[in-house]
């Protein structure tokens, strides 16, 4: 005989069930790491999305976060099916929630450069020993890892043969003109800015990354194998319908050059690892610099 003990028990699961929301087999659920809220999303990616569901068959849903934390624990808690994110996120991503890569997103000209002012006296990246260098934001992948590797490259540890401190790009440069800085962090997107806009003075090039590793979509590993494999022939069926997508809106203008890249590995991204090890993080499980 069931007793009312046991009927409760099935009327509270019962509800529980009715409550969690539910994704048809065909829905997928995206975020995007750097992009907040979901009316950039929308605005952004919003062509990209169109043209995906088009081409793939499968409803994509977009799944705002507030960055790159939030994505991940979202991903943890299976809230989310598909992220699109950085080098350096990536790896976290990885060591947290065994993510799958399936396509990276090429960004052309992808480099890191160390830079100098011209007369400042500092010529090469020997002359940064006891000085001090700007490297944008902690964990950014081409403004402090890959710098903090040239250096290392160089025979310099971080932040103890030089002195290292975070300033935002802009700031930095001016703190450079004044002489408050011996250098800078920066990508080719920095530099080509500065030369730009401040042609009265001339930016020396220390030292000039290989071309970093893209930004890539990772998969869940709770993702099954049909909707994975769905996903990355979509980006190779589609390719050409797809980029010029991403590329018709204004904020994804860094991609334009690129293709989407369906031979992607893990091991792909040791290089970043080994550029953490560089600044001196040995751990991939947090985010640096939170």
């Amino acid at each position: 005989m069931i007793n009312r003990r046991t009927l409760l028990a099935a009327g509270a699961a019962l509800a529980v069930l009715a409550a969690t929301p539910s994704l048809a087999a065909d829905t997928i659920r995206l975020a995007i790491t750097d992009v907040d809220g979901l009316e950039n999303l929308q605005r952004e990616f919003g062509p990209f999305k169109d043209a995906f569901e088009k081409i793939s068959g499968l409803t994509l849903e977009f799944f705002p976060v507030s960055g790159r934390t939030a994505a991940v624990e979202a991903m943890a808690a299976k809230q989310v099916d598909f992220v699109l994110t950085g080098p350096a996120e990536y790896v976290v991503f990885r060591s947290r929630t065994n993510a799958r890569p399936v396509v990276t997103w090429q960004r052309p000209d992808y480099f890191s450069y160390l830079i100098a002012l011209e007369g400042s006296g500092v010529t090469t990246l020997a002359d940064l020993k006891g000085k001090k260098v700007s490297f944008h934001e902690i964990g950014s992948t081409s403004r402090h890892l890959g710098p903090g590797k040239l250096l290392a490259d160089a025979g310099l540890k971080f932040n103890t043969d030089f002195e290292a401190v975070y300033i935002k790009t802009n700031v930095g440069v001016e703190a450079l003109q004044r002489g408050d800085l011996a250098a800078l962090g920066v990508n080719h997107t920095d530099l080509a800015r500065f030369r730009e806009n401040l042609p009265e003075f001339k930016f020396v090039e220390l030292a000039k990354s290989a071309q970093l590793p893209d930004d890539v979509l990772i998969a869940a590993p709770d993702v099954s194998e049909e909707i994975f494999v769905k996903v990355r022939d979509a980006f190779t069926t589609g390719s050409d319908e797809l980029w010029a997508a991403v590329i018709s809106t204004d904020a994804n203008r860094k991609y334009v050059g690129g293709k989407f890249l369906p031979g992607v590995a893990d091991s792909d991204y040791d290089v970043i690892r080994d550029m953490y090890r560089a600044v001196g993080i040995e751990s991939f499980n947090e985010f640096a610099g939170g």
